[in-house]
């Protein structure tokens, strides 16, 4: 009688033999090719490439040079890299923090700034979408700049900031610094064109319908606005 048994331990024993081999020719050009500088191979025996130089000697990123006044305090002139946005530039290079950074898409404003413009008026501008460079030449004033302090160190909050203070206008207080801003931009356009008694109630709500309060502390913010808008001369006129 034949013995087959041999035979699929024959055909095994080489297709295991010919893996073995497949694998060791494999290994062989694997080193082959570390051998000549690929980098992160094993085996590799030579320096990794350096990657190339940027065209001209420039760096891979472009820069634009920025100076802007803050609070009263000139910035600049610095290279800032195009495309940065202000409400990094703010924190990362100048240390003023009190801005916040919420959505990051120009939704809740509690990231915005005062733009001061030379006729008089200002406005809020968003910086978690709006460029450093775009603030080239202008004055800006953060929530920083609102309070002041004497020469013995003493802190006197703006009007605005006492009272979100007194009529507990915030909970979490993120938001805070974007309500401070938009309150003081509307109360200094009102002493610039005051409105009638009758159409306050009307301008308050247009000058904070922009800025998102996740803990929904809306009525509260809107009184305090309205007392200070009260209690600031000039601010509302008689309607004829």
């Amino acid at each position: 009688m034949t013995d087959t048994t041999n035979a699929p331990r024959t055909a095994s024993g080489a297709s295991a033999s010919g893996a073995m081999a497949q694998q060791t020719n494999n290994a062989s050009a694997a080193t082959a090719v570390g051998a000549t500088g690929a980098p992160g191979t094993p085996g590799t025996t030579t320096a990794p490439v350096a990657a190339p130089a940027p065209p001209g000697g420039k760096t891979p990123w472009e820069t634009l040079p920025v100076t802007v006044k803050i609070n009263g305090v000139s910035h600049g002139p610095m290279d800032v890299p195009a495309g940065l946005m202000m409400i990094d530039f703010l924190h990362e290079t100048l240390g003023l923090t009190g801005s916040r950074l919420g959505c990051g898409q120009g939704i809740c404003h509690a990231c915005v700034v005062i733009v001061d413009h030379a006729d008089g008026s200002s406005e809020t501008v968003r910086t978690c979408i709006t460029g450093a460079n775009y603030f080239d030449g202008k004055t800006v004033r953060t929530v920083e700049g609102h309070a002041t302090r004497d020469a013995d160190g003493k802190v006197t909050l703006a009007p605005i900031q006492q009272a979100f203070l007194d009529h507990f206008s915030f909970q979490c207080g993120y938001c805070t610094p974007g309500f401070v801003n938009a309150a003081t931009v509307l109360v200094e356009r009102l002493k610039r064109k005051p409105v009638a008694r009758a159409d306050l109630e009307a301008a308050i709500t247009e000058g904070l319908n922009d800025q998102i309060c996740r803990c929904t502390g809306y009525v509260r913010y809107y009184e305090a606005v309205r007392d200070v808008i009260l209690k600031t001369p000039g601010c509302v006129k008689d309607a004829k």
